[in-house]
């Protein structure tokens, strides 16, 4: 559901996965969906109830604008149908709260696309800190120092409009840094920072830079900078001060151990695709997850609930910048 850039990515896996099967795509634009139902040879529809009332869906994939993510989800998980939904959840809170207070009583699964929670690097350092092998974490900084254009901007004006995106920087691209900072650090308790519009005032009413200061559960502070007015993309950066190794997280993931051992890498995936090399190289493996998990009674472990924090997160900081 939504034929745009990032269902690219979600075609190009279930095409790749043995056991399932694109059936049907659903868009209200008529000649991205012709273009769309042409390509994958399979029917289009223009509403999202009228591919329900087909059959033909075991599984949405909910790719639209992020105003967009959560009628078509709760519409699917009314009729029994399974989710997986880009992030964010949603563009607003309110209509985040829907979905998660929806989710636990739906029959069907509903999971949240934060693909960057499987890549290698996550994974490793994940497991690293549940394991107390790097002793306790005493700082964190991040920064997503990233490149974009007015014509960005221009080609979809949602991208750039608080109404239709629910901000800018935060929720467009540093969102899924967002994610994995709670995830390895902790729920965060407090925000205190600015978000600014620097270089695309005249086309957008959001946000492109931003720096913040984030305050964990457990007492740990991660320093936090994003921006889009670089001259290119930069690797996404976490680094993690640790009592027994200096973590960086940039490209893969390296541990510099302050006990004398040698350093430690590992490298990240890199696999062709047709989507934008930002994205990362995950979705697949999300995707391979989320179906092997379909049978399982257990809500899907990236769900609304989860989703929601990073959302929170950034609408804090929204929130405090406007004061």
């Amino acid at each position: 559901v939504g034929c745009g850039d990032v269902s690219v990515i979600h075609r190009e896996a279930i095409e790749a996965i043995d056991g399932i099967e694109l059936t049907a795509v659903c868009d209200t634009d008529p000649a991205r969906l012709a273009d769309a139902a042409a390509a994958a040879g399979v029917p289009g529809f223009t509403s999202v109830g009228a591919l329900l009332d087909a059959g033909l869906a075991d599984v949405v994939h909910v790719t639209t604008p992020h105003d967009q993510h959560v009628a078509p989800t709760l519409q699917a998980l009314a009729a029994g149908v399974h989710v997986l939904q880009e992030k964010p959840i949603a563009a607003h809170l309110a209509d985040a709260q829907r979905l998660v207070d929806a989710a636990p009583t739906a029959s069907a699964k509903v999971g949240i696309c934060f693909q960057n929670r499987y890549n290698v690097s996550s994974q490793r350092l994940r497991r690293l800190l549940d394991s107390g092998e790097l002793g306790a974490v005493r700082g964190a900084y991040s920064a997503v120092v990233w490149t974009r254009s007015a014509d960005y901007y221009r080609a979809k004006p949602w991208r750039g409009s608080a109404e239709r995106s629910g901000g800018g920087l935060l929720i467009n691209q540093a969102i899924h840094t967002l994610d994995l900072l709670q995830w390895f650090l902790g729920d965060v308790d407090e925000v205190v920072g600015h978000v600014s519009t620097d270089k695309f005032a005249d086309v957008i009413d959001v946000e492109d830079t931003a720096h913040l200061l984030l305050a964990h559960a457990g007492g740990v502070t991660t320093s936090f900078y994003a921006t889009l007015t670089a001259p290119r993309d930069r690797p996404v950066e976490i680094e993690l001060d640790c009592e027994n190794a200096y973590v960086t997280l940039r490209d893969g993931l390296t541990v510099a151990w302050t006990d004398g051992r040698p350093s430690e890498h590992w490298s990240e995936r890199a696999v062709p695709s047709a989507g934008r090399a930002y994205w990362g190289v995950s979705h697949e493996i999300l995707i391979r997850d989320f179906y092997a998990r379909l049978d399982d009674p257990a809500p899907f472990w990236i769900s609304p609930a989860e989703a929601m924090k990073s959302l929170r997160i950034l609408k804090r900081a929204y929130e405090v910048s406007s004061r």
